[in-house]
């Protein structure tokens, strides 16, 4: 089974915006769901949504204004679910 990408802009904008405090944040909620076998994370230089603070992809949805303070909250409600729906 092929993994799926959770994408996370690292791009200028997304920088400024403190993308470097969200990372091992979101790195650490995938080590703590055992995800590392179903998903990778990868960076993009830019997902084209500058104005939306930091973004996030997964299959085919944005995930736009994350910062350091939401991201464990959109991770726990909105991208497990849909992996797990996945394992069933």
């Amino acid at each position: 089974m092929a993994k799926e990408h959770l994408i996370l802009c690292m791009g200028s904008a997304c920088h400024q915006l403190g993308v470097y405090e969200v990372l091992p944040k979101l790195q650490a909620l995938m080590r703590d769901y055992q995800l590392e076998d179903q998903v990778v994370l990868k960076g993009s230089f830019c997902l084209e949504t500058c104005s939306d603070g930091i973004t996030m992809k997964f299959r085919d949805r944005l995930f736009l204004n994350i910062n350091p303070q939401n991201i464990e909250a959109k991770f726990v409600e909105e991208i497990l679910p849909a992996v797990q729906a996945e394992r069933v």
